[in-house]
């Protein structure tokens, strides 16, 4: 008996083989484009068919007994999962201590898909996973938006955000890591001049006072007065500020707010009152008037 002919068909498509020179049939088809994992058992069912010069026929496939184990091709594919950050975004300044992290991951279409055991989000040095407590899991096209709210506020200041994931092949995403801030305090504001509840003779007068703030400088500062803005004002490195203003006749109110970069605000409110009038002696009268010496006199004075 001589072996005429073999082939091999792997996901519908046959392959010829030849015999080396050793005796044994080979051949070199092409894996197929799409990974197995989703396929019943796992693989592609390889089958080998035999022909020999008396034109009897055989074919081998994954089911057969002893053989079968090795007609059993397991196809792995190579691309990544995506994961995309949608909150907090890079650098950026929140005031909520207990700031949602939203994020995405998918695997491309007909993949492997996500092997959610793998999915890691590290804030700090706490990590979490699909079944942390404040992880909310919904599904999307090839694969889930995930949204964790911090169960523990999480203090002022900068914070690291680390996310990681495989697909179910083996292929594991390029993390994602970014920072951002969490501000929850106002800056501070005083006010120097002009002092709460002053009188003045003189409309020419400065707003001053300083300003700070530990994790969102700068500090911006805007004032109206009697609800008309007062213009740009600068704030030097150190906080201080000042700007001069011409104050009306009577009574006077300087709205102050200084805006940290996340958004918190302080204001300072201040009334105070200018009176540029002279005061004028109208009569005067004084009795007796000749006194007698060392006498107790009075004198009236009419003032406007």
């Amino acid at each position: 008996m001589a072996i005429t002919k073999v082939r091999v068909q792997i996901n519908g498509v046959w392959t010829n083989c030849t015999k080396n020179s050793e005796g044994k049939w080979g051949c070199s088809p092409t894996a197929p484009a799409v990974t197995s994992f989703n396929l019943s058992g796992g693989y592609y069912p390889v089958t080998v068919e035999i022909t020999n010069d008396a034109g009897t026929v055989v074919t081998y496939n994954a089911a057969s007994e002893t053989i079968g184990t090795s007609l059993r091709l397991t196809v792995k594919e190579t691309i990544k999962p995506v994961i995309t950050l949608v909150s907090p975004t890079n650098g950026a300044l929140v005031i909520n201590n207990k700031q949602q992290i939203t994020f995405k991951v998918t695997d491309e279409t007909g993949g492997s898909g996500l092997n959610l055991a793998s999915l890691s989000l590290k804030v700090d040095s706490n990590t979490y996973n699909q079944s942390s407590a404040g992880m909310v899991k919904t599904e999307i096209a090839n694969g889930y938006q995930f949204v964790y709210t911090p169960q523990a506020a999480l203090a002022d200041g900068e914070h690291t955000i680390t996310i990681n994931v495989k697909d179910n092949d083996g292929n594991s995403a390029t993390a994602i890591s970014t920072k951002f801030k969490i501000d929850t305090v106002p800056p501070t504001l005083s006010i120097s001049s002009p002092a709460s509840n002053l009188i003045t003779n003189t409309k020419s007068l400065t707003l001053s006072g300083t300003t700070n703030d530990a994790t969102s400088s700068p500090v911006t500062v805007t004032a109206t007065l009697n609800g008309t803005d007062m213009g740009s004002i600068t704030v030097s490195s150190a906080g201080a500020f000042s700007k001069a203003f011409t104050a009306a006749e009577g009574n006077n109110t300087i709205v102050v707010k200084a805006r940290d970069t996340a958004g918190k605000e302080t204001t300072i409110t201040r009334t105070f009152k200018v009176d540029t009038s002279v005061p004028k002696l109208n009569s005067a009268s004084i009795s007796p008037n000749p006194a007698n010496a060392s006498a107790s006199i009075q004198i009236v004075l009419d003032i406007s």
